[in-house]
């Protein structure tokens, strides 16, 4: 996910987190799916209740905007989904699409018009009907560059980066055919069309909040979804209480769910360790051994999905010459970060998706480490004596799930480049400011970010964070290759997953010729928790449901 996720360490005082913590101890398919809200439950038995029925997560970072379309980075989405639900969703733990708003759907057989039946008797966190319109009315929003609900600063970069600027590559008409039934007409094909609509960023909002709340709706974010947004603490915490009328019977089983932002990785564990949170993301490597020797706390992977990177901002002199930025590839030595700093929970990537996901191209090969070429390289672009001017290189301020340290990570890599004679100044602004920065590709020559997939289709990373089409939304490097925009463009409208598996395969190759990135590595994220807290299943994608977590 990109613009991905900001925060300075504020801690909640003792007492207070004591207090906190002590709160309390369907069928799916092409042609149509089923949802009874119940599935995919991590416990079968009846739990042994408990008097807890308070929530304490501690992240990395804070959320940048709480309205899911505006955002695409992870911190955001993660309180997005809690607030918000999509027309789809994923069965628990996988990318596999069922119903969630829409509990059935018809697709003709041309590809071009998918028809999808309402849950009637939802409502939103302010009381208003869940209907077609509804659905209408947030399509409208965010495809509508002259919508007047589309506020100064917002720009919808999920739904540009899915289905084309505006949307309007792929999506032709939204229509309520009646209250509980829409009908979508593409312009063309999208095979993961449906794999699309089950993403956060596409949750339906209420739109009498909407028109009520105005640009304010960033900060009070009303949806349908199992928890109601209560209170922000901007780089502190984020409140969310119980929806007590959830359109799945018996959830959420929480009444509260409390999210800390606590920046520093070695704060946020030993506030799990004392217990002042129940549940922490993005465990050190370094905690691993001492998680495991601790009989009071589990140690929970998440399923590998993602990709940490180096990005060029091509608009900056040198880095839009290909040699150049093949030179710094060979100049980083991928084995000695992943030793140094990630205690074997990652591998050296090389092309920009995770080898577990169909279409990856285990043919193309990696720039080995290896400084003589990079020198020579330099020299054939017309700098023998390395490069005369420093670079400006932006570290994430945050630890992410594919990258614990970045400002260490960014210090080696620092050398490694040096060792070339290529000087950059590591620059690290809080992270709302970083990833704004980097989108608007003025200030960085180099940075870092990284990705984890949203949906499960190679689409999603090659489509969405390097097509011409994502500049700048996804596309920080500004990069754009026409040949690879029409092999990407080809695998969208090719429905047999073989020959999209191909496409994508030549699109890697390109990609790798081009070097628009240093890729560093994928990750299997790890988190932890309290040994008695039950029901969490993380998803593939970095978001999921904290309806079905309870404590025993």
């Amino acid at each position: 996910m990109k613009k991905r996720w900001s925060g300075v360490i504020l801690a909640l005082t003792l007492s207070m987190a004591v207090a906190l913590s002590g709160c309390g101890g369907s069928n799916s398919g092409s042609k149509g799916a089923e949802d009874k809200g119940t599935e995919g439950k991590a416990e079968t038995s009846s739990p042994k209740q408990s008097t807890q029925d308070t929530l304490i997560v501690g992240r990395g970072g804070d959320s940048a905007s709480l309205d899911g379309a505006i955002v695409t980075d992870g911190e955001s989405l993660k309180i997005a989904h809690q607030v918000f639900d999509s027309l789809l969703e994923y069965k628990e733990g996988t990318t596999e699409v069922q119903g969630s708003l829409a509990e059935s759907w018809q697709v003709s057989d041309n590809g071009l018009k998918y028809t999808f039946k309402l849950r009637q008797g939802v409502k939103f966190h302010d009381g208003t009907d869940f209907n077609a319109d509804a659905v209408v009315f947030n399509f409208t929003r965010w495809s509508d560059p002259k919508s007047e609900y589309k506020f100064e600063g917002d720009s919808f970069d999920y739904f540009d980066s899915m289905f084309g600027p505006d949307g309007k590559r792929v999506i032709k008409e939204v229509k309520a055919v009646d209250p509980y039934t829409v009908e979508f007409t593409l312009n063309q094909p999208q095979a993961p069309f449906l794999q699309n609509l089950a993403m956060t960023s596409f949750g339906i909002a209420s739109p009498t909040a909407i028109k009520e709340k105005k640009e304010n709706f960033k900060n009070e974010p009303v949806g349908t979804g199992p928890f109601v947004f209560k209170e922000w603490k901007r780089n502190d915490s984020i409140t969310l209480e119980k929806n007590a009328t959830y359109w799945k019977e018996g959830l959420p089983k929480l009444n509260k769910v409390i999210v800390r932002s606590i920046p520093d990785n070695s704060a946020r564990f030993n506030a799990l360790q004392n217990g002042e949170i129940d549940l922490m993301e993005d465990l050190s490597p370094d905690d691993l051994a001492t998680l495991e020797s601790n009989s009071n706390l589990q140690k929970i992977e998440r399923p590998a999905n993602n990709v940490g990177y180096v990005g060029f901002n091509l608009k900056k002199k040198p880095l839009d010459n290909v040699k150049v930025r093949q030179a710094l590839n060979h100049a980083v030595n991928k084995q000695a970060i992943i030793d140094a700093f990630f205690a074997g929970q990652a591998e050296p990537a090389v092309n920009p998706l995770p080898s577990s996901l169909w279409g990856y191209n285990d043919t193309v090969k990696d720039y080995e480490y290896d400084l003589e070429k990079a020198k020579q390289l330099l020299a054939e672009a017309g700098y023998p004596n390395g490069l005369p001017n420093e670079l400006t290189f932006y570290a994430m301020p945050v630890s992410r799930p594919y990258m614990p340290d970045g400002k260490k990570v960014a210090e080696v890599i620092q050398a490694d480049f040096e060792k070339i004679g290529v000087k950059v100044k590591i620059e690290s602004p809080e992270w709302a400011t970083y990833l704004d920065d980097a989108q608007a590709g003025e200030k960085d020559d180099i940075f870092m970010l990284g990705w984890t997939g949203d949906n499960g289709d190679p689409d999603n990373f090659l489509y969405t964070l390097l097509d011409k089409d994502a500049i700048p939304s996804n596309n920080y490097s500004y990069y754009a290759n026409d040949k690879l925009h029409e092999l990407l463009i080809a695998a969208q409208k090719e429905t047999d997953q073989a020959k999209r598996a191909e496409l994508y395969k030549q699109a890697q190759e390109i990609i790798k010729a081009d070097a628009p990135w240093i890729p560093l590595v994928h990750t299997t994220p790890l988190l932890a928790a309290k040994a008695n807290l039950k029901g969490y299943v993380p998803a593939p994608t970095g978001t999921e449901y904290y309806s079905n977590i309870y404590f025993e």
